[in-house]
């Protein structure tokens, strides 16, 4: 599974982005696909994730704020990014499974949000 990760840009606080993952795969319906970003300095962390059944999950952080969903038709899961702030600054991965860990990942994107 090959996946393409872009929508980024720079930012004002407050603003709104929307990121898209396009994945290569027949089964795309079939993968949890997860969204992830990483700042300088920091480890890597979950952001929000979407399952083949739609059920969804967001780290606390951006909870409220971000929206995940799915084009199957698309192979396409898009990111909703409203209310940035200057946290929210990153590269901004997707990544894809089956079962167990996320075997797949994009190349990122960079999200600058200035205050």
């Amino acid at each position: 599974v090959q996946l393409q990760a872009s929508g980024g840009g720079a930012v004002q606080a407050g603003d709104s982005l929307r990121l898209s993952c396009l994945a290569s795969t027949r089964t795309f319906s079939s993968y949890v696909i997860g969204w992830f970003r990483q700042a300088p300095g920091k480890e890597r962390e979950f952001v929000a994730g979407i399952t083949w059944g739609l059920k969804t999950d967001y780290a606390t952080s951006v909870k409220g704020r971000f929206t995940v969903n799915r084009d199957n038709a698309k192979n396409t899961v898009y990111l909703h990014m409203n209310s940035l702030k200057p946290e929210d600054t990153a590269v901004y991965y997707c990544a894809a499974r089956l079962e167990g860990d996320f075997g797949y990942w994009g190349q990122g994107t960079q999200v600058t949000v200035s205050s």
